[in-house]
């Protein structure tokens, strides 16, 4: 199975008439944030395959002909605070969105609201151990993990609870965004304990 994973950086490659025939061997499309629903939209009708997302600390918001404010791309999934079965290819999802407090802005949230969040997942994940013999396959975010791709200043660190949520109930994949990566030597994936976390900042084609 191969998921293309895109977060905070339209790129290109991405937006473009050949998108389906540059990523003609993917199954599903995971969205990291900031990006605008516009951009998914178009990735949606090109591709015509599951698209899921959660929002960064940066939301567009889009007004149509009618006045009407959107902020969530058409067609896609929603995971902040769900756990979600995805049939078609046997994975089990879930999601938080956002960043911690840096200027108090929407979308931001403090480590112990974080810690609610998390632990709102945990009754449905425990009842996916029972039903398909594992609790998560890929949990997916905005902000990175304490101590995993995240930085020292106060907008970019990392989320204690979704480092607690990686070594408890061990996805195969941590998907992130909102750390940018200019430097080709940063790393970008790194296996922790059982689960590799990826910064899909820009793109990333991934094979599970």
């Amino acid at each position: 199975m191969k998921i293309l994973g895109l977060a905070d950086l339209e790129v290109p490659a991405v937006y473009s008439p050949n998108i389906k025939t540059r990523f003609n061997d993917i199954d599903l499309v995971i969205s990291c944030g900031d990006l605008t629903p516009t951009y998914l939209e178009f990735v949606v009708s090109m591709l015509d395959l599951p698209v899921y997302f959660v929002h960064g600390n940066h939301v567009a918001k889009i007004e149509d002909h009618e006045g009407n404010i959107q902020t969530e791309p058409h067609g896609a999934i929603n995971l902040h605070k769900k756990v979600y079965y995805d049939n078609a290819n046997d994975l089990i999802l879930a999601g938080i969105q956002g960043s911690l407090v840096y200027n108090f802005r929407p979308y931001q949230y403090s480590q112990r609201r974080m810690w609610a969040m998390v632990y709102s997942l945990v009754p449905r994940l425990i009842i996916n151990k029972a039903t398909y013999g594992r609790y998560l396959d890929i949990f997916v975010t905005h902000a990175a993990a304490t101590g995993i791709h995240d930085d020292y200043d106060p907008a970019h660190q990392g989320v204690d609870a979704f480092r607690w949520l990686i070594e408890t109930f061990k996805p195969k994949l941590h998907l992130h965004g909102h750390v940018h990566v200019y430097n080709p030597l940063t790393p970008r994936e790194t296996l922790h304990n059982e689960t590799r976390v990826i910064n899909t900042y820009g793109y990333r084609e991934i094979t599970i």
